[in-house]
């Protein structure tokens, strides 16, 4: 009889904390353990200053914990170098930002061919690619466009297409609805909830109740200290 398939963790904090030298030592983020596994869809909570940047810094490999073990698709980050790490979070995660960071100069097409050479993939197939992701979210009728004539919904969906092109493990999200309207939040809402029925692994860091609320769970990060608990609004 065949063993079923055991699915590795894609975040894996083994009391992962921080804390900024001094003088005096501020403590961003308290030690804490939290295993995110494969295809699982978790928002991050909790009121401004109260660590959550940090920790998404901490797993999208931007900052390196003072103390723990962080292991990202079961590979222990603390015991590489600065090259590999950039390595590894180039292959592994993809990040979408509230403000887009889009080249206003360069089409939609290129902003998310350039995902691919800051990762050093081989050059061939990366039009294709970069087509094929901006299909994905929608946006085929749209690749030549400049972000200064897209939409903000558009533009967020260019970033999208950006962040999935390098077929990541992860995509970490940071307020990804905060600078659209309702309408428009809802429809990248939308996406990402189709991309987590299609198998990928979303943490999304959010301050709106309605879009935590979409997640199967929901981390609650206060005075630097993480808990499951989520706090009412």
């Amino acid at each position: 009889m065949t063993a079923p398939l055991t699915k590795r963790p894609v975040i894996e904090f083994r009391g992962v904390g921080l804390t900024y030298p001094g003088p005096p030592p501020v403590r961003a983020l308290h030690a804490c353990d939290i295993v995110v596994e494969q295809g699982e869809y978790v928002t991050v909570v909790g009121p401004s200053g109260s660590g959550k940047s940090t920790f998404l810094n901490i797993a999208g490999l931007l900052d390196v914990p003072t103390e723990g073990h962080y292991l990202l698709d079961g590979v222990d980050t603390g015991v590489l170098s600065d090259a590999n790490r950039t390595g590894l979070r180039g292959r592994r995660i993809g990040f979408v930002f509230q403000s887009f960071h889009l080249l206003p100069h360069r089409s939609a097409m290129e902003n998310v061919m350039l995902a691919m050479v800051y990762n050093a993939g081989a050059r061939r197939g990366r039009g294709e690619r970069a087509r094929a992701a901006l299909e994905r979210v929608g946006l085929a009728h749209r690749i030549h466009a400049l972000p200064t004539r897209l939409s903000g919904g558009e533009r967020q969906r260019v970033a999208i297409a950006r962040a999935l092109v390098g077929r990541p493990s992860l995509l970490l999200c940071d307020e990804p609805t905060g600078n659209l309207d309702t309408a428009t939040a809802e429809s990248i809402l939308l996406l990402l909830d189709e991309l987590h029925r299609d198998g990928m692994t979303l943490v999304v860091i959010t301050h709106d109740p309605e879009v935590a609320a979409r997640s199967q769970r929901t981390v609650t990060i206060r005075d630097g200290v993480l808990s499951e608990q989520v706090v009412a609004a």
